[in-house]
C-alpha cells in the first residue's frame, strides 16, 4: 500500500486531486508539473501556476501551495521550472532568467487551453528565487491577471 505522501513533502487531503503533466516552453524544454483539482469542482476555475524555491521541486514548497490553494477551489499548476527537477533542459540545477521567465508563460499556455480554466482568471505565484521570474512574466504576458511573489529580502 502506497502511502499518502507517494515521494512529496505532504500528504494529499481528500478534497484535492493530483494529476502528472508535460507541456513546453517556447525554447523546447519539456517541464513537468503537477495539476491540483479541487474534487468534484464543476465549471470554469480560476487557475494559479506556482514554481519555486530555486533549487526544489515540485513535489516540496510549490507543491504544497498548490494543493492548498486547490483546497480553496482553484485550479492550480506546480512545476519544476527548465533545468530542475523532473523538467528538462542542460546543465542542471542553474537559473537561466529568460528560460526560466518563459516557463512562467509556458505554465499560463497549458493551463488556458483546458477546458475547465477560465483563460481570463489565470495568475502566477513565484516563491524565493522564482519569484522575480514571476514578476517578468507578468511584465511581458498580458494574459497573466494577477501576480504574487513570496521572497525575501535581506
Amino acid at each position: 500500500m502506497r502511502s499518502r505522501y507517494d515521494g512529496y513533502s505532504f500528504p494529499l487531503r481528500d478534497t484535492v486531486t493530483r494529476e502528472k503533466v508535460r507541456f513546453h516552453n517556447r525554447y523546447g524544454i519539456a517541464l513537468s508539473g503537477d495539476l491540483y483539482l479541487p474534487r468534484g469542482a464543476t465549471g470554469r476555475l480560476s487557475a494559479v501556476a506556482v514554481s519555486g524555491p530555486f533549487g526544489a521541486v515540485k513535489e516540496q514548497c510549490s507543491g504544497l501551495y498548490t494543493e492548498e490553494l486547490a483546497s480553496r477551489g482553484f485550479a492550480t499548476l506546480a512545476f519544476d521550472p527548465s533545468f530542475i527537477g523532473e523538467s528538462g533542459g542542460e546543465a542542471r540545477n542553474v537559473a537561466s532568467p529568460d528560460i526560466n521567465t518563459e516557463d512562467f508563460s509556458a505554465a499560463v499556455d497549458f493551463l488556458s487551453t483546458r477546458d475547465f480554466v477560465d483563460p481570463e482568471k489565470i495568475g502566477i505565484l513565484g516563491i524565493c528565487g522564482f519569484g522575480g521570474m514571476a514578476l517578468n512574466a507578468a511584465a511581458m504576458d498580458t494574459r497573466i491577471k494577477a501576480t504574487v511573489t513570496s521572497t525575501m529580502y535581506d
